[in-house]
């Protein structure tokens, strides 16, 4: 039996409830366009009432001893955990990810597990440095704290960035995306099931307006981290400035490329640049949207690339054997497609796929698609695509490669594949991109390594060692001691 949440609600100090003005939205399965619910549309009452037992529950929960909070942690874990199966089918039905590539609620439930863990590493500093005193710094919460996370990987987003804020002490409003709220409404039922406390951690659903808005202008959040579109992501930051000058983070999306030399392990470049831009139908910040070949082994890249990347099997994401779902829904269906239609116009070379099969399908399923010797100036080549559309152009020099791979407002991930170790870290050092993976790509990453962007890719970097720095103040404290 398929699960199913027709019927999600809000979270807002410790109860499930339904929008104040009773207001809704639908939303519909991509695969399908089946209705699925409908969902609440949180009103800027709701997001004021989700702040405000935010406020009120900090001064109790900032005092709890943190080992105490980390129980509710482990207990959240091991409901994601055992709510796996559930959590894939209710994420396949709001956005289309097929469940047999569906790692979030494990992943979620080790970022609940480490931050259980990780309360020890709060720590401030002491000093004698300054004569006749004794200085410290106290590391403290630093009171009500803004989540709103994406549609591409929800549930990951909503733990990487809840669970490092309330173990700091601070309490919590989420708002899940409009496009994919249904694992963070059922998330929503399991906060209540492990206990945690009333206001602690509330859930909201809906659009950025109103109760995004609501959130990055409110005086009472003290901090705010978004991952999402660069235009919200301004937004974000201009209403913060507007306000209360709360700290913001953003990881806003990239176009990132990957740069395979004639040296190169060919048949591993193929795969791992097939899989990095296929998964999740492209809908990936990191996916590596552009590949530049040295010019001489091109043609064969090229060739290997395109009959790797059409050998999907398209279809019901709620079939174990599908790996390829639809576009999240038609507003990113239809924006896919403008871009390829663009691309064609561009001067581009179209080798690969190019359509959507809306008609023949009936869900927003666009195939894999292949542009070669894409003028660098077009606007495929500049502006993030986020489906499964690759542009594959060629260099012959590493400065040439490199120049190519930094020639975009986006930094947030880039690759290089070569056997040559100095030409590896020569190109590393160079490129303008937050992350770089040698003879690897995207969606590999290192759990204890700084994620984030350069340029346009946003601000503040998240992972195990660093994003309680986010949510924590910096206290200076200076006793002055006679005769020390």
């Amino acid at each position: 039996m398929v699960a199913t949440l027709s019927s999600p609600k809000l979270l807002i100090n410790g109860e499930l409830v339904e929008a104040s003005d009773k207001k809704t939205f639908p939303l519909y399965n991509p695969a399908t366009r089946e209705k699925v619910a409908d969902v609440p549309e949180a009103s800027e009452q709701d997001a004021n009432a989700a702040v405000a037992a935010a406020k009120a529950a900090f001064p109790a929960w900032s005092a709890l001893d943190p080992s105490a909070r980390a129980g509710y942690f482990k207990k959240l874990a091991n409901l994601l955990r055992a709510h796996s199966s559930e959590l894939a089918e209710l994420e396949a039905q709001a956005m289309g990810r097929p469940v047999a590539q569906y790692f979030d609620a494990f992943a979620a439930a080790g970022n609940f597990d480490h931050y259980a863990e990780a309360w020890p590493h709060i720590q401030g500093q002491a000093s004698l440095n300054t004569p006749g005193y004794v200085t410290m710094t106290l590391r403290q919460p630093m009171g009500v704290v803004a989540a709103i996370i994406p549609w591409n990987v929800p549930l990951l987003f909503l733990s990487s960035k809840c669970a490092p804020a309330l173990i700091s002490g601070n309490t919590v409003v989420l708002k899940s995306s409009e496009k994919a709220p249904l694992t963070a409404a059922r998330v929503a039922e399991l906060v209540i099931e492990a206990g945690f406390p009333p206001g602690v951690f509330n859930i909201i659903s809906g659009h950025g307006l109103p109760s995004g808005a609501v959130l990055s202008r409110h005086m009472d959040v003290r901090a705010l981290s978004f991952t999402g579109s660069g235009r919200t992501g301004r937004l974000i930051q201009e209403m913060a400035a507007q306000t209360n000058l709360k700290k913001v983070t953003l990881e806003l999306g990239g176009k990132s490329p990957a740069l395979i030399f004639g040296d190169a392990d060919m048949d591993k470049a193929v795969e791992e640049t097939v899989n990095s831009i296929q998964w999740n139908s492209g809908q990936v910040c990191m996916a590596n949207s552009r590949i530049y070949v040295e010019k001489s082994a091109a043609p064969a890249f090229t060739e290997a690339f395109s009959r790797r990347f059409q050998a999907v099997n398209a279809g019901n994401p709620l079939e174990k054997t599908t790996n390829h779902g639809p576009q999240a829904d038609e507003v990113q269906y239809k924006s896919v497609m403008a871009y390829i239609e663009e691309g064609k116009a561009s001067g581009g070379q179209l080798t690969l796929g190019g359509n959507g099969t809306l008609e023949k399908t009936g869900g927003f399923f666009v195939e894999p698609t292949v542009f070669v010797d894409t003028p660098e100036t077009a606007r495929i080549m500049k502006e993030e695509i986020f489906g499964p559309v690759v542009l594959i152009n060629t260099f012959e020099t590493e400065e040439e490669a490199i120049t190519r791979a930094n020639d975009t407002e986006y930094g947030l991930y880039a690759s290089v594949y070569t056997k040559d170790v100095d030409r590896a870290l020569r190109i590393a050092k160079a490129l303008e991109s937050g992350y770089v993976g040698v003879n690897c790509t995207s969606p590999a990453t290192g759990r204890d390594l700084p994620f984030g962007g350069y340029k346009m890719s946003g601000q503040g970097r998240e992972g195990w060692l660093h994003s309680l720095d986010h949510f924590l103040e910096t206290k200076s404290v200076i006793i002055k001691v006679a005769h020390l």
